[in-house]
């Protein structure tokens, strides 16, 4: 073999040396070596369309703004939200926490919107080890049930023995109010909570409940309950639920020339609000775009600068659970779930609806608002503290 052979094959060594390195670099980066990126999956589960479609879209909103503010990236991880659509429907909550908790892989979940989607997915992420935080669902089986506290399981808001109370009192005490109707879903657990409390601290107070009528969920003609209401006429006619019912009860007890004043919860909290029937109605809330603390203007500014809109309670509170859920996994530095829980029970933070720190049942101790609809908006009317 002579000198000029020998040098072909040397070369040609090499090159296939070089080309089996890069194979299998390729390789080891591929199956997680030390070139591939550290992921976290975190769901959200909210009602993009069906009945209460603005909330779902507020709650997105303030959602993905949390996770972009942070770059997607947390405690060394890049952050991969991976979305689910419940449309406000229990059976369909449950199918979506079970894909992302079995399927998808989230360590933590953002969600849901309505008490009676979020109690059954807070079984499913108990039973799963997924933390969640609900940002809006204020029903107390939330976070605990039958006296068991779902160690996994946390909100952004406050509850609805505080809401009802709150509406209870400023009835009484700001209205002057004495007799009140109320009105509530019987099948729905976010408006039988708001209904009883509320009848508990007013009568407590001095008032009285002159009418209690039920309802079911598909029911869009009130007649029945309204003419008694009429004949009572009350001071306040209490309508504890979503924008999309109030609407239609609301209309409907105008033109039977109930002139009550309405008072309902955060339920109200939409741009879909009948604002013209509702005028002069006050609700209870998480937070108000008026309060002239930093925090909530600073949070104003940069989501009308995103989304051309000022934010409702469901996009703040979504954002306020968000930022909530990525501090705790920044001080557990773990995307381990049972960390992140143990992270989030002992966590202080100043988010845009208030200072946050968690009671035993993962519910925060925070106050609440007032509002009024006048002139076709929601004006502050007053904070109560706890």
């Amino acid at each position: 073999m002579n000198r000029l052979t020998r040098g072909r094959i040397r070369i040609r060594t090499i090159l296939a040396l070089v080309a089996l390195a890069a194979v299998v670099g390729a390789a080891v980066s591929g199956c997680g070596g030390r070139q591939a990126a550290k992921v976290i999956k975190i769901g959200l589960i909210a009602p993009m369309t069906g009945d209460v479609k603005t909330f779902g879209e507020s709650t997105k909103n303030g959602f993905m703004l949390a996770l972009e503010e942070a770059g997607m990236k947390v405690a060394g991880f890049d952050i991969v939200p991976v979305l689910g659509d419940d449309r406000n429907d229990p059976t369909e909550s449950v199918n979506v926490a079970t894909k992302l908790a079995t399927q998808d892989g989230v360590k933590a979940i953002i969600g849901s919107v309505s008490s009676k989607c979020s109690i059954p997915v807070s079984e499913v992420c108990q039973a799963n080890k997924v933390v969640q935080i609900t940002p809006t669902s204020t029903n107390p089986r939330v976070t605990v049930d039958q006296g068991a506290r779902k160690t996994y399981v946390f909100r952004a808001c406050f509850i609805d023995p505080f809401q009802g109370t709150v509406a209870a009192k400023f009835a009484l005490q700001t209205l002057g109010a004495r007799t009140a109707a109320v009105l509530f879903d019987q099948a729905n657990d976010y408006t039988i909570g708001l209904a009883n409390y509320f009848r508990d601290a007013f009568t407590a107070g001095g008032g009285e409940i002159v009418a209690w009528e039920a309802y079911s969920k598909d029911d869009v003609d009130f007649s029945a309950q309204l003419t008694k209401v009429a004949r009572l006429n009350p001071d306040i006619l209490y309508l504890p639920d979503y924008y999309t019912k109030v609407n239609i009860i609301a209309q409907q007890a105008r033109a039977k020339r109930i002139t009550s004043t309405f008072l309902g919860g955060d339920g109200w909290d939409s741009s879909e609000l009948d604002f013209e029937t509702m005028e002069g109605g006050y609700f209870t809330n998480h937070y108000s775009a008026e309060d002239s603390r930093p925090e909530v203007q600073a949070w104003v500014a940069k989501y009308r600068a995103k989304y051309g809109s000022t934010p409702d309670a469901l996009a703040t509170l979504a954002y306020d659970a968000t930022k909530l859920l990525l501090a705790a996994i920044e001080a557990a530095g773990s995307d381990d779930p049972a960390a992140i829980r143990d992270a989030l029970q002992a966590i202080e933070f100043d988010a845009v609806s208030g200072r946050v720190f968690f009671d035993a049942d993962g519910n925060p101790i925070k106050a609440a608002v007032v509002m009024q609809i006048s002139g076709g908006d929601q004006k502050y009317v007053e904070t109560v503290s706890p």
